[in-house]
């Protein structure tokens, strides 16, 4: 599909699914909503895939890999062939990514799709140019070529859903390419770009400092629409990021779940909900990048990272690290006795507003408190601030996930 008609394609999530996988976890002989943000994303993918008995057996690594003229202006500490030698890493099992997607039984698809020389026949082609140009010149690519970025992602979501994909996790390759995504936070986050500018593949203090002029410099000499996402991404994006974002996009429109990464994927989730913000609703975060935009763009999108582990090495590796741990939640979700199996009594959520009477009357009860004088004493019963233990074991935070996945 081209862009306009992917966008359209876009619908609303299976509001019956997901009231269906919320019973199934609720069914389930354990405390409620004790697996935290595992819950209200299965019960997501269940609006998703309009099924709450669906798998995610089958799992891709989509890599887009390209090359960014910018790298003239001395940010990077390494060069174009770093990108070349990766991309063709990617295919032989030597770079992290792969390891770790063979590790997680997940299926690694690096995407030529901007590198600035030819590499092997394995590496998926779709070349756009050999790089962007120098964005401190001159605009990083037409609007023409920004389109067709995102289009690139979204025909590679077509070609794996065409082989069973059930859940496509993001990543990029591209030396230099935390300069484009610093510029693109600058400007869709409406903050000074030094705020968003980290180290990338590892800066020392003197060279993160030219990195951050040139990135003011850059942003200085262009006037950006903020209605026209497509505006930023040509003037100061890159291939691969457009690429990102037409797999989130493709991904909403043929309703599969779709894993972001690190700060780059996470600049493409949100250039892609710039363009469509229904697609919001099928993407997951899978951790928080250490890097100084992370934090900012998840919040941005309003999503929450499972995973919080000082990760910043990009290539979708903190998206593949989701995956062991979404399969230990899907085996409990899809294997795990009820209740009813295990004739037991079903746990009952209860309206948080009711705490504070709870607390009152686990105080008043000398069995549960002892002596009516300590009930009143916040010190021995914490009765004031309803103290979780003498009221409920239940993870609130958890329970407003789940329903927030519902409203």
């Amino acid at each position: 599909m081209k862009l306009n008609e992917t966008i359209k394609a876009i619908g609303t999530l299976n509001r019956e699914a997901m009231e269906q996988s919320e019973a199934r976890w609720n069914s389930i002989c354990k405390p409620l909503y004790a697996f935290g943000e595992f819950e209200p994303m299965t019960i997501r993918m269940a609006g998703i895939t309009q099924n709450p008995d669906f798998y995610l057996d089958k799992k891709a690594l989509v890599i887009m890999c390209g090359d960014h003229g910018v790298l003239e202006e001395g940010v990077s500490q390494s060069n174009q062939e770093i990108t070349a030698a990766m991309t063709e890493g990617f295919t032989r099992m030597e770079c992290s990514a792969s390891v770790m997607a063979k590790m997680a039984g997940v299926d690694l698809f690096p995407v030529d799709i901007g590198v600035a020389r030819d590499v092997i026949p394995a590496v998926i082609n779709r070349k756009i140019a050999y790089g962007t140009k120098n964005m401190a010149k001159e605009p990083a690519m037409t609007r023409e070529q920004a389109v067709r970025s995102i289009e690139v992602g979204i025909e590679m979501v077509e070609m794996l859903k065409e082989k069973g994909y059930q859940i496509i996790c993001v990543g990029e390759m591209g030396v230099g390419n935390t300069t484009p995504s610093s510029a693109m936070a600058s400007v869709f986050l409406n903050v000074p770009v030094a705020q968003v500018t980290g180290r990338g593949s590892g800066l020392k203090a003197d060279g993160l400092a030219r990195k951050t002029r040139v990135l003011e410099r850059i942003l200085a000499s262009y006037t950006f629409d903020p209605e026209d996402p497509l505006d930023v991404l040509s003037k100061v994006g890159g291939f691969e990021i457009g690429g990102m974002a037409g797999l989130y996009l493709g991904a909403a429109a043929n309703r599969i779940p779709v894993v972001i990464d690190g700060v780059i994927s996470c600049v493409a989730a949100l250039l892609a909900c710039k363009l469509a913000p229904a697609a919001r609703d099928y993407m997951f975060a899978s951790h928080l990048s250490k890097e100084p935009a992370g934090k900012m763009l998840l919040d941005e999108l309003s999503m929450s990272p499972c995973l919080t582990c000082g990760m910043h090495l990009g290539e979708g590796t903190g998206a593949v690290a989701l995956m062991p741990v979404l399969d230990l939640a899907m085996g409990v979700y899809h294997q795990m006795s009820t209740f009813t199996d295990m004739d037991m009594m079903v746990y009952e959520p209860y309206d948080e507003n009711d705490t504070e009477t709870a607390a009152s009357e686990a105080c008043n009860a000398e069995s549960s408190c002892g002596a009516s004088e300590a009930c009143n004493a916040e010190s021995n019963c914490g009765a004031s601030d309803g103290d979780p233990k003498m009221v409920t074991f239940i993870d609130c935070d958890a329970k407003k996930g789940a329903e927030e996945c519902l409203h």
